[in-house]
This record gives structure tokens, sequence and C-alpha cells, in this order.
């Protein structure tokens, strides 16, 4: 089978790519890195930081010359409904011309779009997500823009054109799952993110001090709770120096961070999800204990009846620092935890395991249709 994956986010496809060549298939990657992570990829979609008219139809004459290559396939899947840095209504002729020249088009469900928005706000879909707290929305600069552009911008507008016509729809966490069923039950699949998994010793003796990391995005601090998570760190830091440790990277390329996360214990990620997202699947997949998201819903999905390898933490800073703490002061527990983190990949996410229950979607969509 020849593949195309168009776009990245947190390695997503990149992983992928790498378990459908295991299985024999043809694949190309062709993205912009996800900006400055630079996660890899075959054909470099990146936009240059140039600004100005000449410097944008140059972009946009490369993008053509680039897709004049993006023919028969047997699947493109898109990383978004807004896969290329462009305006939102500027993907149509793009679009247009893979769904002409390829035979099945599918739009993943995996990150910012019009649904998670939607159900992020409706007070219904979720307790709480990056955009409310019950039936409050959360105040943010960032959850303001995201809300014009997704929900009655352009790019919602796109979202549900491309919804509507590709193939079929996946979904990689029960967030966006969860967004999209009500309108999409009929073309949406659950597929677990991949992530490539790797022989991992865990320690059998409790460390003296817990080592706690911490990864920082400037600029998504406050939308992603990293801001509370650090600030119920150093509280513990302060409380127990004796105990524990925090290592903090801010907006590293990957491959520096994956270096940097090696020898912690533990990892704090996404205060306001339900699952862990790429990151703290590549972390657990390491042997660290996530403290984030492990709600119900999580393990629901999965079917998952028995690892419990997550710390699910309410999001407000107390629940983060009690957490912790715990961790802190029972470091007993963290060997068998470390180990049941390495369990759940294996079970779950491996990236070969994931590639083939991609080739079965999309095999059973081509016979449904």
């Amino acid at each position: 089978m020849r593949i195309l994956l168009l776009g990245d986010y947190s390695n997503v496809h990149a992983t992928l790519a790498e378990g459908l060549r295991t299985l024999g298939h043809e694949v190309t990657v062709a993205s912009d890195g996800d900006g400055w992570k630079n996660y890899p990829r075959d054909i470099d979609l990146r936009r240059h930081i140039e600004r100005g008219r000449i410097a944008d139809i140059g972009y946009y004459l490369s993008l053509l010359r680039k897709f004049r290559k993006f023919k028969d396939y047997d699947v493109v899947q898109l990383i978004n409904p807004v896969f290329l840095p462009l305006k939102a209504e500027r993907h149509k002729p793009f679009y247009d011309y893979l769904r002409r020249h390829n035979k099945r088009v599918f739009m993943g469900a995996f990150g910012l779009d019009h649904y998670w928005v939607k159900a992020g706000l409706d007070c219904t879909t979720f307790r709480y997500s990056d955009f409310n707290m019950g039936c409050e929305v959360r105040e943010s600069e960032d959850i303001d823009i995201w809300t014009t552009d997704w929900l009655r911008g352009p790019k919602g507008e796109w979202n549900q054109y491309v919804s509507a016509d590709c193939d079929g729809i996946v979904a990689g966490l029960y967030e966006y799952y969860a967004a999209y069923r009500n309108e999409w039950s009929d073309k949406l699949t659950f597929i677990p993110f991949p992530i490539k998994t790797q022989p991992v010793v865990v320690p059998q003796t409790p460390p003296r001090k817990v080592r706690f990391f911490i990864g920082i995005q400037r600029k998504r601090s406050v939308y992603k709770g990293t801001d509370i998570m650090l600030h119920a760190l150093e509280r513990l830091e302060h409380d127990y120096p004796e105990r524990c440790e925090i290592v903090k990277v801010e907006s590293v390329p990957f491959n520096e961070y994956v270096t940097l996360m090696n020898g912690s214990d533990a990892i704090l990620d996404q205060l306001y999800s339900y699952t862990p997202a790429m990151n703290a699947l590549e972390a657990m997949a390491r042997g660290l204990i996530v403290v984030g998201g492990g709600e119900p819903e999580n393990y629901e999905v999965l079917n998952e009846a028995q690892l419990r390898p997550i710390i699910n933490v309410a999001p407000n800073e107390q629940s983060v620092y009690e957490a912790l703490r715990h961790l802190a002061l029972h470091p007993e527990q963290i060997p068998t935890l470390r180990q049941q983190s390495v369990d759940y990949i294996r079970k779950h996410h491996d990236h070969i395991k994931v590639a083939q229950q991609y080739l079965d979607w999309w095999n059973s969509c081509a016979q449904n249709r």
C-alpha cells in the first residue's frame, strides 16, 4: 500500500510511518516538522520566517511543485483539516488535488479543531478541558483567539467541510473521539497514538530522591496548565528538599527533550487532559510515571481493566501537590508504577500494533464504500 501522511503533530505521523514501513508499506511523511519541534519527515513543508508578498508567493509556488508528487496513493491522511501552514481558506485547491489524484483521504482528530473547541465549550461533553471548568469558560487570550477562529471563523467552516467530504476520521485520544462522535459516528474511529517501544529495565530499588521532569512551552504554559503544575512542584521542593528534585526544560526540540527526560522518575504533563498525550506516552515508554490526565474514560476507551499507571489529578494546584507529595513520601511505590507504565505502552501504543489497526481501518473503509 502507498500511504501519504500529510502534516504532523507531536511526532504522531512520523512514528506511525515507522510502524507502517515495518509492516512492508511505502510511506511518505510530508510536514513542516511541527515548527520548532522539528520532527522527522521525508518532504519538508516548512514555511520560513520571512514574510511579505514575494516570500508568500514563493512559498505557495513551492507547495504547488511539491504537491505534484502527491498522487497515486492508496491512502492520504491529514493531521488536521488545516494541514498546511496557510490560512484555512487557501487549503481547498490543495485538498481538491488530493481528492482527485488519490484513492482515499482521511482526516485526523489529533488536536485543536472546530469540534474540540465546540465540545470544550458545550458544558456537557467534558467535566473540564483546555477550554472549560464545568460550565465556566477558562479565561485566556489564546482561548479567545482559538474560539473565534475555530468556532465561528474560516477554520471552523473548513473543518466542517473536510469532515463531511473525507472518507473517514480517526481520533487519537479519548477527548477528540468524544468531540466528534455525536456528529460523525458513522465515519469515526478511535486508534491510540503510536509510540516506538524500546527495551527498558526499570530499577527495582526506590530512589533516594524522586526526580520530577516538567517540560514547558512558554507560549502554551497557561493553556496547558503547566504554570499550575510547576507551582505545585516548586512547593514540594521547598517543603521536602531532601526527597525530590526538579528537571525543568523549556521549548526544546524533540530529540533534546527526550534526552533530558531520561533518568527521571515521573513527568508532569497536561493538567486539563483526561488522557496522556504524545509527550507523556513517550515518557511512559521509557519507564516514567505520568502525573496528569488519567480519568476513567481513558481506560474505558482502551478496554483496559487492570493497569493503572497514571497518577490522575484534578485540575488545581492542591490536587497536583498532594499527588506529588504522596510519591515523594512513598518512593517504594515507584518501581511498580514505572513498570506498569512500560507495560501499558507495549499493550496499547506499540507503533507496529497501532499501524496494523490503521491498516485494518483503512481497508474496512475501502470495503464499505
